[in-house]
């Protein structure tokens, strides 16, 4: 695209020195963080400015306001990243949320759980990938699910993210995902994925992702209504919109908007070659340039690889024979022999993707599915030693 990047990063498990020039700063420190974004622009002009994650989209939209550049509003950008924010804001707007509370795990959780509408779903204010999202049934479910997602939330810096969690009620429902951007406040769909694997819990981890939908096309138009409505509400502009909705006989409930990209490598699915990338869109919504966006509607698919035991990973077995399946376009193993994986609801990435295409979105639900069979993780006992010295 002839466009220069310069990657403002932590600096932990840094990518700067291999593929960009970068800027080490500290995210979770907005205001410090900000200046030395604008610092670095009186040195290297932009031409426009893009988060990556959720956890910089509002970083991004306050550098590029100050600096007059592409942008969507901080407020909607921190609506779009904050699950208990976006439904409370939603549901002002008269959006179709489940109905939702706060759990305060400061407090008693039994006085808290009266009146809950079981089932429901427990999750953390902030975080993706489905992490810390549990399932309950029932008020000793929900003590137990308070409790296991504690020290995930642990991790937090905010006190407030800390000791607060999002319940909701379950909506009984098929799941999909949408894809789209927003230019000057018109929202255009680039796909919507049917999810053709049930998730219906305790624990919520994605796997299939196909398209084009299966949906009636009454159903998909309401999809894209709904999503808009939502942006509308968020105040969102500019830049890429990616959506979960539940879809049952009553209507497709909006249970996230954010206001980035497909989370991961799923991306690929969107590929054509020379003619589309969904990277070079988002970079040129970011410089006010939109490209032409041609999406292929050709069957296409990616399964995200579940991790169905913890431990060190060993090896990875069957990959050949997972890539020699028909219409299976690729095979890609991410994380490497050595490192830990971390089952739902405590971990947060998946090992590694299958990409398929054809004829047919069931031609390629059925390919991912005999390639996933072919693999086999090998993964040893993660031994911890706990209370003693730590001079090795």
């Amino acid at each position: 695209m002839g466009v220069d990047t310069l990657i403002a990063s932590r600096g932990k498990h840094s990518l700067i020195s291999e593929v960009s020039s970068g800027l080490h700063i500290d995210p979770d420190d907005s205001e410090t963080a900000l200046q030395d974004i604008l610092r670095q622009a009186d040195l290297t002009p932009f031409d426009g400015i893009l988060g990556s994650d959720d956890s910089t989209v509002e970083l991004a939209a306050m550098a590029a306001q100050a600096l007059g550049l592409p942008h969507n509003p901080p407020k909607a950008a921190r609506l779009s990243r904050r699950k208990d924010l976006a439904r409370a804001h939603l549901a002002l707007a008269d959006c179709p949320v489940p109905m939702h509370s706060l759990v305060d795990l400061q407090k008693p959780l039994e006085r808290q759980a009266q009146g809950m509408p079981w089932p429901c779903v427990i999750k953390p204010l902030n975080l993706s990938a489905s992490r810390g999202v549990i399932r309950v049934d029932n008020l000793d479910e929900f003590i137990a699910a308070c409790e296991r997602i504690r020290p995930i939330l642990a991790e937090q810096t905010d006190p407030f993210l800390q000791s607060n969690l999002l319940v909701e009620h379950y909506v009984d429902g098929v799941e999909v995902a949408y894809e789209g951007f927003l230019h000057e406040g018109r929202l255009t769909t680039l796909t919507l994925f049917d999810k053709p694997d049930p998730l219906t819990g305790p624990f919520f981890e994605e796997t299939i992702y196909v398209t084009p939908s299966q949906l009636d096309a009454e159903t998909q138009a309401r999809i894209e209504h709904n999503v808009a409505r939502a942006c509308k509400a968020y105040g969102l502009t500019t830049g890429p919109v990616h959506a979960e909705l539940r879809v049952d006989e009553q209507d497709a409930w909006i249970l996230e908007v954010a206001s980035r990209t497909i989370g991961g490598d799923c991306a690929r699915i969107l590929d054509q070659g020379s003619d589309f990338n969904l990277e070079e869109l988002v970079i040129s919504l970011a410089i006010g340039q939109p490209l032409a966006n041609r999406p292929s509607q050709k069957a296409r698919g990616v399964m995200m690889l579940p991790i169905r035991k913890g431990g060190i990973l060993r090896r990875v077995e069957g990959i050949e024979a997972a890539r020699k399946v028909r219409y299976i376009d690729r095979v890609d193993i991410i994380i490497r022999d050595g490192n830990e994986l971390v089952p739902l609801p405590e971990g947060n990435q998946y090992p590694g993707y299958l990409f398929a295409s054809g004829n047919s979105t069931d031609e390629v639900t059925r390919a991912l599915r005999e390639a996933c069979d072919k693999l086999n993780f090998v993964v040893a006992p993660l031994l911890r030693i706990e209370g003693g010295p730590t001079d090795l």
